[in-house]
Formats: structure tokens, sequence, C-alpha cells
């Protein structure tokens, strides 16, 4: 087995995979998949889903664990060679998967294991995963005939090399800025910052200071350096990424153009009006119209807090701070100053109570008393010095394992995210595959012999996450399609996500996940509670953000809107939502959309609007536990079985309310958020 993508039977060989594995090994693996897929047609196979699966099932998961394992390097270790070996095999990949999904025959074998008298004696896994088989079918172009078909096949080629482009792009654009500045310049930026930057002048070989557009570097600067003018310089500098007004082989505009573009025409080959009303398809959402009506409610909740926020904001500026004029690159810079007036603490001073290792520690024993499994360290090939790897155990049986990679660095991507390795399977050859996932965030690395400090927002994030990695690996479904994440709808994805969060502001768990960096001493109670007031500073203005993102969003995906789908064209759209919607309105320079991530190339399409659908879902499930005990292992193992371990095995509503005992109101997130009336 000299080539490690080959080796499927354990854990992907990450240390010893090279950018010249990757041909031979999709090369490999695609023949191996055709095969199946002819002998799963043929009439050697019949239609019943055991069999399909034995046939097809294996050699597709096979295929899929080792370009997942290729994509993953591509987004955490970007190398030339890397990005050379993965562009060239993306379309190869991506024409199988088009060509599976449209199948005529394969979805006639499926059609008739769906309307055979043994379909109704499956388990209510298996028949939730034929039910998406067939939705996918027709989502995948299966009933399309002739130039249509071929057409649609084509769309995806170009949609995958696009999504890849955009992406590149955005890291490139990351990647490739930075600037020198002096001691002078970050008069007011923390210590640990300004270590880093040191550091990373002095692998330059320069003196001063190097700054980047890595989270790490770029928040800190904009939220605490006194310099007006290096604020802007920065600011500037991150909205533009991607955009024209960068280098022209970075700039997104007609890529995000082309996409639109080949999203409607997708869209109308299917038989719909917009790319908006296919992605809702598979979505709890019933329409376009409900979910923008669903934003609009919300942003007309917010706006009289926003407005307060904001007005309150200007006039401290003015007064205290001198800035009659208050500009998008003074905003954090100004909203840390007064929220270290209002509440008497900075968000540098919790930092250095949120080192990394006790974090971990207490997210673990939050896991571990509610879910009723242990934690342990465990060992695998990795691929950068920094990522380790755990197990999740229950009794003396493995539930799951996951890679914890940590810190930003070159080459990786920005942003935090949950991506599966594999999923919880009975395989047909008579084993359970458990599941494995990676847990990928960009936070600061430590800096000599001291452990990395974490902001209280980097604590939610890292929780955030583990609400994913939780939902794939605790699942009990033994149906591949449907098991842990797999077959959720997009919308309730991210409830056990926002659900952690809300663990981040329980004082019984920050007590035990906090030790300063230099005395050891937990967090005091009185900062916590200058904390807890200050949880919903300005919790206006954010849910204005995220439905602006939300609503462009579904704008840009409903056929009309953004056409002929120019880059002016967004603009335009963009300049409507934030007119109605934002009370906050950033520079025209302002080029965010080019770098939006998550819809152009994330998955995300007529989708972000999840984020803030999935928090009401998140915040009424939580408060179960604040009206029975937060740290009630009954309410964690009622909660374990109904969300998490049922994964995608029935609709997220059926879960919902198997939780609940009733339908998800939106009182509890308004109330978290302050916004209750």
């Amino acid at each position: 087995m000299s080539n490690p993508l080959l080796d499927t039977a354990a854990l992907p060989r990450f240390g010893e995979i090279r950018p010249e594995h990757v041909e031979p090994a999709v090369e490999a693996l695609l023949a191996e998949a055709n095969v199946a897929l002819e002998r799963a047609t043929g009439a050697d196979v019949p239609a019943d889903y055991d069999a399909l699966s034995a046939v097809l099932d294996v050699a597709t998961e096979r295929l899929g664990r080792a370009w997942g394992a290729v994509s993953h390097l591509n987004a955490v270790a970007d190398t030339p060679e890397l990005r050379a070996a993965y562009t060239e095999a993306l379309p190869r990949v991506t024409e199988f998967y088009t060509n599976l999904g449209a199948d005529e025959r394969l979805y006639a074998k499926y059609k008739a294991v769906a309307g055979s008298p043994a379909a109704a004696a499956l388990n209510a896994a298996r028949r939730k995963a034929l039910s998406n088989a067939m939705r996918d079918f027709v989502l995948s172009g299966a009933e399309l005939q002739g130039a249509a078909k071929e057409r649609f096949a084509a769309i995806q080629a170009r949609q995958a090399e696009l999504g890849q482009a955009f992406s590149e792009h955005v890291l490139d654009a990351t990647d490739g800025w930075s600037f020198i500045a002096s001691e002078a310049e970050l008069a007011g930026v923390p210590e640990d910052v300004k270590a880093a930057t040191r550091a990373a002048a002095r692998a330059d070989g320069q003196d001063g200071h190097k700054l980047s557009l890595h989270m790490p570097v770029y928040l800190p600067v904009l939220q605490y350096a006194q310099d007006r003018a290096l604020r802007e310089r920065v600011y500037r500098a991150h909205v533009t990424r991607a955009s024209e007004a960068g280098p022209t082989e970075r700039d997104n505009s007609a890529v995000m153009g082309e996409i639109l573009t080949l999203r409607q025409e997708e869209a109308e080959l299917l038989g719909y009006r917009n790319f908006a009303e296919v992605s809702l398809v598979a979505k709890m959402a019933d329409s376009p119209a409900q979910v923008q009506g669903f934003l609009r409610d919300l942003a007309r909740r917010a706006r009289p807090h926003a407005e307060r926020d904001l007005a309150e904001l200007r006039e401290f500026a003015r007064t205290e701070l001198g800035l009659a004029d208050l500009q998008a690159w003074d905003m954090a810079y100004a909203a840390e100053r007064l929220k270290e007036a209002r509440y008497a603490f900075s968000d540098t001073e919790v930092k250095q109570y949120f080192t990394e290792p006790k974090v971990l520690a207490g997210l673990f024993r939050i896991i571990e008393t509610l879910f009723e499994v242990a934690i342990r360290p465990d060992t695998a090939p990795v691929w950068n010095e920094h990522v380790r790897f755990f197990r999740i155990e229950r009794g003396t049986q493995l539930v799951g394992q996951f890679y914890l990679d940590p810190y930003a660095r070159p080459g990786k991507r920005p942003g935090a995210w949950m991506d599966d390795v594999r999923g919880r399977w009975a395989r047909p050859e008579g084993r359970v595959q458990t599941p494995v996932a990676h847990l990928v965030c960009n936070f600061a690395a430590p800096v000599g012999d001291r452990p990395a400090l974490l902001s209280h927002d980097d604590v939610t994030t890292l929780f955030h996450e583990f609400g994913h990695g939780l939902h794939h690996m605790l699942t009990q479904v033994d149906e591949i399609g449907v098991a842990g994440i797999s077959g959720v709808e997009w919308d309730a994805v991210e409830l056990p996500s926002q659900f952690m969060e809300n663990f981040c502001w329980e004082w019984e768990v920050v007590k035990h996940m906090t030790a300063h960096v230099d005395s050891g001493e937990p967090l005091p109670r009185t900062l916590f509670d200058k904390m807890l007031a200050a949880k919903n500073f300005q919790s206006g203005l954010q849910t204005l953000r995220q439905v602006e993102f939300s609503l462009f969003d579904m704008l840009i995906h409903d056929g009309a809107s953004a056409a002929p789908y120019g880059a002016d064209a967004i603009q335009r759209v963009l300049d409507g939502v934030r007119r109605e919607i934002a009370v906050i309105v950033p520079p025209a320079f302002n080029r965010f959309q080019h770098s939006f991530s998550h819809i152009f190339a994330g998955g995300y399409a007529a989708g972000y609007y999840s984020y803030k659908w999935a928090e009401v879902l998140s915040a009424d499930a939580y408060a179960a536990f604040e009206e029975e005990g937060v740290f009630n292992p009954a309410v964690g193992r009622r909660y374990r079985e109904a969300i998490l371990e049922a994964g995608g095995s029935r609709p997220a509503m059926e879960s919902f309310k198997a939780f609940r005992g009733r339908e998800p109101r939106i009182d509890a997130l308004l109330r978290h958020q302050g916004m209750a009336d």
C-alpha cells in the first residue's frame, strides 16, 4: 500500500500524503467506483437496498474518504504543489458524482426499491435515507434528457472550479497582505498580539511588527490600536480582499457573477424559478418568501435595539474619544472602549484567564457530564505539529474520534469549521464503523513557553464547532446517509453548534475552565458578572448584521434581483439590503461579498439564514436546561437521544418535538439576546 490515499481501512495517513499521490489514487478509486456503478445498475444486482449498498456504497465511500483527505489538506496545509494536484483532480471527481446522481439506470433501481413491498419493512432510518436519495436524484438531474442533461453536468463541473477559485482567491488575498508597523503605531494593542507580530517580523528578518489579515492579528488591531490611520489601513485591506482593489488574478468579481448565472440556469433546468427554491427543497423552510418574512420580522424586532446601540456608540465616540465622525474602522475600537467604560473590563483582561488547556478541560468536562461519555487523548498521523487527536468512549465502547487543529497559520483557510473524516455506518461486511471528525479553528498560536490565550469569542467558537462535532460523533444511526450530520436539513444543522455556545455564559462552567496565565487564579466572579452584564452589548447591531448577510444571500439567489449577475448588480442588491436593514452602512469601497465564502464556496448558498433560523431552535432547546437544571444529566440524556443520536434519520422538526414536546418558539432567542418585549 505505497499510496497512502488508497489505504482507507483505518485513519488517513496524513503525515505521508504528498501531492504526487493525488492523481494515481483518484484514478484508481474512480475506476473502482465506476466498475461498482456498472455492477449496481446491471442485471446481476437486484433492486434491493442491501445489495445496492454492498456494491455501490462501499466503493463511493472509499472514494469519498480519500478525496475528503485531499480536500482537507487543501484547506489546512495549502501549497502550490498540493493546490495544483487538487485542482487537476477536481473536475474528474466532480464529473463522477454528477454522473452518479444523474444516472437513469441507478435512479430506476432506486425507484424499484422504493416501490417494492420490502420498502415498507425497512427501518425508519433506511426509509429516510431512501426518501432523501429519491429527492437527490431529481435535484441531480436524473430526470433530464439529452442536451439538458449534458448542460446540467457541465454546470456542475464549472461550479466546482469556480468555488475552488473563489476560496483560493480569498486565501491568497489574506496571506498576500502584510504591513510592518512600528512599536508606536501599535500603542494600545495587547502584549500577546505584539509578541506574536514581533516574532513574525523577526522570522522575516525585519524589525518592528508584521501585521496580517488573519483574525488573531486583524481583530485586536481594529479593537485596540489607538492609531486611527493604522486601523483604516488594516480595515481597508481586509474588506477589499479578493476584489478589484487588489491584483486582477485574485479578483472574485467575475467569479461571483458566473456562479450566480450558473445557479440560476441549474434551477431553470430543474423546473424551478430560481436557485433559492432549489436550495430550500432539502431544508426546513418552505419557501424563499417564508425565509424573507422571518428575516424581516427579526430585523423589525432588532432595529430599535440597534438604533439605541448606535446612538450610544456615536455619543461616546464624540464625547470621550474625540471621534465626531465615526468611521467603519473606528467601530470595533469605540465599541471596545465603551464596553470597558460601561462594564469596567476589557477583552484583553478576560483573555488572560482563558488558557487553551483549561478551556479544553472545561469543555470536555461538560460533554462528559451531560452526555455520559469520556474524552481521552489518542494517537493518529497528523498534518501539523499542533494538531491533536482524541477519542470519545462510553464505558469501554469507542463512540467516535476527532482531530483538533486550533491555530491560524499561512496556507490555512480562514474561519472555523467541522468536517467529517468518515461517518458512522453498519458496513455491509458486518462491522460498525465509528465516526471521525475534523474540528478546525484559527486561534492565535502560543508564543514562547506560554499557553495559547483565547478570547471569550474564541471560546464560544470552540464550543460551537464542538457542537457540530458531537452531532456527527454521538449519532447512534447505522445508516451512513442519515447518520450524524448527514441528511440533516441545512437550516437545522446549526442547532447543536449554537446550543453549545450557551454554556460559555454559565458560571459553573466558566469557573472550571479558567486559570490566569501568570497566577493560575480562576476568573473572579465579579469579572464574570461584568461579562454577563455585557453579554448583550450591541446585540441589536449584531442581529441586524446577520440579517443583512442572510437577506442579501436570499435575494441574489431569487432569479431576478442580481440579474444579469455582474459585480455591479450584486453590489446594488447589497446596497439595497443595507438601506432596508442596516443602521451602519459600510464605506463605498467595502467589498464584503468578494470574500463571502459561506455562500460562494461553502455550501450555504441561499442558506445563510440557517444561522438565525437554527438559533431559534437552539435557544429554545437550551431553555429546557435552564428550566430543569443546566447540568441535569436526565435533560442531557434526553437531548442526546432526541437530537444528537437521531442525526438525520428523521425530519429535524420531529427530533426537536421529541426533545421539547412542542414546536419551537422565538421567545427564548429574544430573551437570550436581550431583545424581549
